[in-house]
């Protein structure tokens, strides 16, 4: 389960000339943190291609709540799909931190894509590898323990997102524990508990809005279902963590 897209994005993968003509047929927008980008189920149809900061990617549940899907961030487009397939929104996009980005009309991205055949292909390959992520998000809800999945999400913060400080790989997207529990599918009690089981065997260390991962092999080993909190690969993860 990722909550990351390709490593080379979108417009990272688009020749410099065309990376140029596409955001020339946008306009520039700042969105501030929390300001929702793109609302689920709404009818627009532009695309944001994303020029720096985070975003988050949700979709509500029926309880309410919300699952977090991914992160996007520079070099990204997002709303594409509504723009390709001319639907409403399936999911709502939100700005981590400060966000600048260009919208650019659906119109105008589809004709974009339509005079530019590998930027076609570059789309259709995003679309693909984010539905291959979501068969395995769904496998994972059903068969993973909260403290597997949380401790699959820290790996891939801590190898995406991270920087060495003070011993271990510090985040540098902090996200708080309700953005946590929206990311792995579960409650915030459930992730405070993990934490906490994390927390009391060095595995990692917390603050305001700030994790530490101080013993990252332990953690990976979690996150394969092979060891609890306390390094040993032979023990299982206590029942309902």
């Amino acid at each position: 389960m990722s909550l990351f897209g390709q490593d080379r994005s979108f417009l990272h993968a688009l020749p410099a000339a065309d990376r140029r003509s596409l955001l020339a047929e946008g306009v520039r927008r700042v969105y501030e943190p929390g300001e929702v980008m793109i609302r689920e189920r709404d009818t627009s149809a532009y695309v944001l291609a994303l020029l720096s900061g985070w975003s988050v990617v949700s979709v509500g549940t029926e309880r309410g709540s919300r699952l977090i899907l991914a992160l996007r961030g520079a070099g990204e487009v997002v709303g594409d799909l509504a723009a390709v397939d001319r639907g409403p929104r399936s999911a709502s996009v939100t700005a981590l931190g400060t966000v600048e980005a260009v919208a650019v009309s659906g119109d105008r991205f589809r004709r974009f894509l339509a005079a530019r055949p590998h930027a076609t292909a570059l789309i259709m390959r995003q679309l693909a590898t984010r539905l291959r992520s979501a068969d395995v998000e769904r496998r994972a809800l059903a068969s993973e323990t909260v403290l597997q999945r949380l401790a699959a999400r820290l790996v891939e913060l801590a190898e995406r997102a991270g920087r060495r400080a003070d011993g271990g790989t510090v985040l540098e997207l902090p996200l708080p524990q309700h953005d946590l529990a929206a990311a792995i599918g579960a409650t915030r009690e459930a992730v405070a508990k993990a934490l906490r089981l994390l927390r009391e065997q060095d595995v990692v260390r917390t603050a305001n809005r700030t994790v530490v991962v101080l013993d990252m092999p332990v953690l990976v080993l979690l996150a394969q279902g092979r060891a609890r909190p306390g390094g040993n690969p032979a023990a299982v993860s206590p029942p309902g963590v």
